[in-house]
C-alpha cells in the first residue's frame, strides 16, 4: 500500500463534534499555520453518526471532511467503532465486558464491549460498511483507521460469550480434548476435561489457575482483537480499494495484552500510540525501545506515530508537563526509528470529559502559549526533514522479543516475582543506545542472517526451532548472548527436562542444576568488580568457559557469565542480573567480538540513529537529552537549519536536536 502522504505526516486526532462551527473554521486556519497535513477524524463519533440503530447522520462529517480538504489537510478516517453508543449497550447489555471475578463493566467510559460479542460485531461492521460506502471516494481520504487502541481497556473479557469463543479457539488449536489435556497438564490437581464444553476462561479461582490455560487465554484474546480488526479491514479493502488501513497499537512498557508482532503483517501501515510515563526518570530510553519494537512489528517498514502528547496527560497519578524542547526531542526519536508521521492526541484540548486535562496541539491557553509556539516550530522542522520519508534502518544488532514469552514469563507460581520480561531487553537496548549502536527488536522467527550480534533476553518460552536458528547464526559467525530464565519451557509452558536452560543448553555448553533466586534487596559481588541481584544459578560448565564468576552469595565460585565458541561465532550466557556497569562491560565485549561499529561515536544520553534510503543517501539523527552542549562527529548538511556541519561535526545546544544528511 502507498504511504498516505509523500512526505512526513503531521497532525493529530481531531474531534470537531466537541466544538461550534466558528471554532471548526478557525481550526483549519490554525492547522495551516502549524503545518498540519493529516487529521484523524471520527474516532469517538459513533453516537453522533448513528444516534439510533440503523439511522445515520453523516451531513456534519461531510462538512468537516470538505472543510479539511479545502484547507489542504488529508484525513485519517476512523471507523468510529471504538466505543458503542449508550443505545446499543442499553438494548444489548449482553455485549458488556466482564472481569475475571465476574464484575460487569458498564457504559459510561469507553470500550464497553466484549471483543467476542457477535452482537457488537454485527452493529460495528454495519457502521463500517456505511462509512466506507459514503467516503471511499472522498478526496481528503488518506487512510482508514480501524477502531482505536484495540484492547486498551477490554482485552481480557471473561463473560459467557467469551467463554464460548475461547472454547471454539481451543478446538481449532488442539483438535480434540485429549490434546488440550496434554497441553494444559491437566493430570495435575484433577483438572482433566471430558469435553471442551467443560472449559472456562481462567476466572478467579481459590488458588493459582492453570498456567497454560492462562497463557492460551492471552493468545486467544489477542487473536480475537486481531480478528475484529481484520473484519473491519476486509470491508474497507472491498469498498475502498487502494486506501491503506491501519489501527493504532500501544507499544509501551505498561501495555502487554496484544501480540503486535503477530498483528503487524495484517496492517497496510503500522501505527502506534506512545506516551511517556512521568514517574520514569529517563522516559526517553523506554521511548527508544518501544519505537524500535514498533519498527519490528512493521517488518522494518516505515510506520506512523498516531498519538503522543504535546505535554501532560490526564491518566497518570501525577501528570508532569513536558519541559521546553521535550516535545521535539520525543518526535525526532520516533522519526529516527522509522516513523514517517508524527501525530498527537489531540488537535484541540477538550473543554469537558475525562480527558479535558490532556494536553493538545492547541492548548486551553490558546495560541499565546509555549506549547503552541513549539507546535508551529515542530511543523517547520518536520517539513525541513521531509526527505527522510520512506527510508529505513540497516542495523547489525537484534534483540529477540516475543509476546508469548512475555505472557508466560510473568505468570504466577514462578521462582521469583522479581523476574520481569522487559527488564533485560531494555537494559541491553540502553547499553547499545549509549554506545551509538542501532538495534532492531524483532520476533525470534525473523531471518537472523543480517545480524552480527543477537541478544536473547528472558526468552522463557520458545520452540525448538529458535535454538536451531541461533546455532546456525553462531556457526556462520554471529555472536549470540542468552540471559537467564530463557529456553526453560516449550510452547505449552512445559518444563524442558534434563537441566536448564533447556532449549539452549547445548548451544551454550552449560547445564544449570537449580535456580538460586535472591532475596529482595540482596546483591552479590562478581569477580569483575561489578554487582548483580535478583537471580543466580547452580551452573556447571560442559564445554564453555567462565568469563565472570560469583564472588559471594548462593552461587559463590560458580560462573555468572560464560562463553562457548560455535563455528565461526560464539554463544554467551548471562546467569544473573548484572548491574548497569556489568551490562555495559558485557556489551563492550560483545561489540568488540562481533565487529559491530556504532553509527557515530557518542556520549551518554546523546542519542545517534541512522536512517538510510535505497539510493544510498543516509541521515543521522542526533538528540541531546542532557543539559550540556554536545558535539558529535557526523558531517554533512543539517536539515533543520539548512547549514553544513562544522569541522568537528554537529554542535548541539543542551536539549537540542539535529538531522544531518551525511556527506
Amino acid at each position: 500500500m502507498p504511504s498516505p502522504l509523500p512526505t512526513l505526516s503531521y497532525g493529530g486526532d481531531y474531534n470537531p463534534e466537541q466544538w461550534p462551527l466558528e471554532v471548526q473554521v478557525e481550526d483549519v486556519r490554525l492547522m495551516q499555520a502549524a503545518g498540519v497535513n493529516l487529521a484523524t477524524v471520527a474516532v469517538f463519533s459513533w453516537a453522533k453518526l448513528e444516534p439510533e440503530a440503523g439511522r445515520y447522520e453523516f451531513d456534519w462529517l461531510d462538512e468537516v471532511l470538505d472543510r479539511l480538504h479545502s484547507g489542504g489537510v488529508r484525513v485519517d478516517l476512523a471507523t468510529a467503532t471504538a466505543s458503542p453508543p449508550p443505545w446499543l449497550t442499553r438494548q444489548h447489555p449482553e455485549i458488556l465486558p466482564v472481569t475475571a471475578d465476574g464484575t460487569t463493566l458498564w457504559q459510561g467510559g469507553r470500550q464497553s464491549y466484549c471483543p467476542s460479542s457477535p452482537v457488537f460485531a454485527e452493529h460495528a461492521l454495519r457502521l463500517v460498511r456505511a462509512m466506507a460506502e459514503r467516503y471511499a471516494g472522498h478526496p481528503a481520504l488518506a487512510l482508514w483507521h480501524v477502531s482505536n487502541e484495540l484492547g486498551c481497556h477490554n482485552a481480557l473479557c471473561y463473560c459467557d460469550v467469551s467463554a464460548e469463543a475461547f472454547r471454539r479457539w481451543l478446538q481449532q488449536r488442539y483438535g480434540d480434548v485429549e490434546a488440550l489435556n496434554h497441553a494444559w497438564g491437566t493430570a495435575f490437581w484433577s483438572q482433566r476435561y471430558g469435553s471442551f464444553d467443560e472449559v472456562l476462561p481462567p476466572r478467579s479461582a481459590p488458588t493459582f489457575p492453570n498456567p497454560t490455560q492462562q497463557l492460551d487465554f492471552h493468545r486467544f484474546s489477542s487473536d480475537q482483537l486481531l480478528a475484529n480488526f481484520i473484519a473491519e479491514r476486509d470491508i474497507l479493502h472491498e469498498l475502498s480499494p487502494g486506501v491503506p488501513v491501519t489501527t493504532n497499537f500501544m507499544v509501551m512498557e505498561h501495555t502487554r495484552n496484544m501480540d503486535y508482532l503477530a498483528w503487524g503483517p495484517e496492517l497496510d501501515i503500522v501505527s502506534n500510540d506512545h506516551y511517556m510515563m512521568s514517574a520514569d526518570p529517563a522516559p526517553h530510553r523506554e521511548l527508544a525501545f518501544s519505537a524500535d519494537l514498533t519498527r519490528g512489528a512493521a517488518g522494518g517498514r516505515p510506520w506512523l506515530l498516531m498519538e503522543q502528547s504535546t505535554s501532560a496527560v490526564n491518566w497518570q497519578p501525577r501528570n508532569v508537563a513536558k519541559r521546553p524542547g521535550e516535545m521535539l526531542r520525543a518526535s525526532m526519536q520516533h522519526v529516527a526509528r522509522g516513523a514517517d508521521g508524527i501525530l498527537y492526541f489531540q488537535w484541540r484540548a477538550s473543554q469537558a470529559g475525562a480527558e479535558k486535562f490532556h494536553s493538545a496541539l492547541v492548548p486551553h491557553a490558546g495560541t499565546d502559549s509555549r506549547v503552541w509556539r513549539e507546535v508551529v516550530a515542530q511543523g517547520a522542522a518536520l517539513e525541513a526533514i521531509g526527505e527522510v520519508a520512506g527510508s529505513h534502518s540497516d542495523n547489525q544488532v537484534a534483540i529477540l522479543f516475543d509476546w508469548n514469552a512475555r505472557w508466560a514469563t510473568e505468570l504466577d507460581s514462578h521462582p521469583s516475582v522479581d523476574v520481569r520480561y522487559l527488564d533485560r531487553p531494555m537494559a541491553f537496548h540502553r547499553a547499545f543506545t549509549d554506545r551509538g549502536v542501532g538495534v532492531d527488536v524483532v520476533h525470534p522467527d525473523t531471518d537472523l542472517t543480517p545480524y552480527s550480534l543477537i541478544v536473547v533476553p528472558t526468552l522463557y518460552l520458545c520452540g525448538d526451532h529458535v535454538a536451531t536458528a541461533l546455532e546456525a547464526a553462531a556457526a556462520r559467525g554471529a555472536t549470540v548472548v542468552v540471559t537467564y530464565f530463557s529456553g526453560i519451557v516449550d510452547e505449552n509452558d512445559h518444563i524442558r527436562l534434563g537441566g536448564y536452560p533447556g532449549a539452549f543448553r547445548d548451544l551454550l555448553g552449560i547445564r544449570t542444576e537449580e535456580f538460586l533466586p535472591l532475596a529482595p534487596h540482596q546483591h552479590v559481588e562478581l569477580d569483575d568488580s561489578t554487582t548483580a541481584d535478583i537471580w543466580a544459578e547452580h551452573l556447571n560448565l560442559v564445554d564453555a568457559e567462565a568469563v565472570v564468576r560469583h564472588r559471594d552469595g548462593p552461587a559463590a565460585g560458580m560462573p555468572a557469565v560464560t562463553r562457548r565458541a560455535v563455528g565461526d561465532g560464539a554463544a554467551w550466557y548471562v546467569a544473573t542480573r548484572t548491574d548497569e556497569l556489568g551490562t555495559a562491560s558485557l556489551v563492550d565485549s560483545l561489540l568488540t567480538e562481533s565487529g559491530v561499529e556504532p553509527v557515530v561515536h557518542t556520549v551518554h544520553d546523546v542519542e545517534v540513529v541512522r536512517r538510510r534510503a535505497d539510493d544510498g543517501r543516509s541521515w543521522v539523527f542526533v538528540i541531546n537529552h542532557t543539559d550540556r552542549p554536545a558535539t558529535v562527529p557526523v558531517h554533512g548538511v543539517e536539515l533543520v537549519t539548512g547549514t553544513p556541519t562544522g569541522a568537528t561535526g554537529v554542535a548541539l545546544e543542551p536539549g537540542g536536536v539535529a538531522v544531518v544528511r551525511e556527506a
